[in-house]
């Protein structure tokens, strides 16, 4: 039986983008989905668009709609391996050495933005227990059916 594997091809890319698609990438492509997106296709170049919607927990079309993106602006390259036998494309999906920085910088970000959160969740806590406190209520008594 001959190999399904095939020479890869790039994946078609709407040449309709233009200078004004930044703004529109940004609105869509936010640090956090950006950061999701390049770990998750990282970790698994071959995941279909099907479960990295799923994992993102967006719609199919925005999917596509990022992974075009994310072509354009030179982050991946997106390869067609082989077909199914129900005709559909098989893509691997392969950070570039820009969208590796790309990565390195988003996840900063990311890191930094979820630190931030952490302390001022701190702050909260710390903030409501005081609170409890002067009401005479004990939380971590209370917990422990004390």
């Amino acid at each position: 039986m001959p190999s399904t594997q095939q020479h890869p091809t790039s994946l078609e890319v709407s040449p309709h983008h233009g200078p004004g698609q930044a703004a529109a990438v940004s609105a869509v492509l936010d640090d956090a989905t950006r950061y999701q997106l390049l770990r998750l296709l990282n970790e698994h170049p071959n995941i279909s668009q099907r479960e990295l919607a799923h994992k993102l927990g967006i719609s199919l079309g925005k999917t596509n709609y990022c992974l075009k993106a994310l072509i354009n602006k030179g982050w991946i390259k997106a390869g067609n391996f082989r077909r199914n036998p129900q005709k559909r494309a098989t893509y691997a999906y392969l950070l570039t050495p820009s969208g590796i920085e790309e990565k390195a910088r988003v996840t900063v970000s990311f890191l930094q933005r979820k630190m931030g959160e952490y302390d001022a969740l701190r702050e909260e806590i710390a903030r409501l227990r005081a609170e409890v406190a002067q009401c005479g209520v004990h939380p971590e008594r209370e917990a422990q059916g004390q």
